[in-house]
């Protein structure tokens, strides 16, 4: 049985995008969201207001725009927010993580983990069909306009153990759109458009 999969990161609550992303959530089994729903840690609420429509099972982490807490509070039935934990939807074994890692220069707002505190997130994640962060793998589609790969590595660490079927991550606008590979494990940087994935 195939199961379609649609992700997306990085809203900043873009009412335009929310509007794209609802309706073309109608041709899933799954939605997946990885992070940045809101700006530096305002609207919260709102972005999520603006995806209350969005198809059910739908599957988010936090971004470094908002907290875990502050997802949880906000988010509407049928939404499972996942940092650092484990869930099954539409028949797959999902595993996120949220945040920035390693840490940005944005300041105080900027919801930040360094290597090794993902990396003991990531240890417990021992099998998945995708994995969902927010920060992408150090390596992959994680290059910034000014030509510096700022991804992670405890995430392509966790990739590398893991080897899920997809790796879905946003965070580095300059990386939207762009993918390869780590091992057998096909690594996506989302964005805000719907990205479809046949599972």
């Amino acid at each position: 049985m195939v199961t379609r999969v649609m992700a997306f990161s990085d809203l900043h609550l873009s009412r335009a995008k929310a509007e794209v992303l609802v309706a073309a959530s109608g041709e899933a089994d799954l939605v997946i969201g990885a992070g940045d729903f809101c700006n530096m840690r305002e609207g919260l609420d709102g972005a999520m207001s603006l995806l209350k429509d969005m198809a059910r099972p739908f599957v988010l982490v936090p971004g470094n725009a908002e907290s875990a807490e502050e997802l949880r509070d906000a988010a509407h039935a049928g939404m499972t927010v996942l940092h650092g934990e484990a869930c099954e939807a539409a028949g797959l074994a999902l595993f996120g993580l949220g945040y920035a890692v390693p840490e940005t220069p944005f300041g105080a707002w900027s919801c930040d983990l360094s290597e090794a505190a993902a990396g003991k997130m990531l240890a417990g994640c021992v099998q998945a069909d995708i994995l969902i962060t927010h920060s992408p793998p150090k390596g992959v589609a994680d290059v910034t306009s000014a030509g510096q790969s700022v991804g992670s590595v405890a995430v392509r660490e966790a990739i590398e153990r893991i080897q899920p079927r997809l790796a879905v991550c946003g965070h580095i606008h300059d990386s939207w759109g762009s993918e390869g590979m780590i091992g057998a494990t096909q690594v996506v940087n989302l964005g805000p458009e719907p990205r479809f994935f046949e599972m």
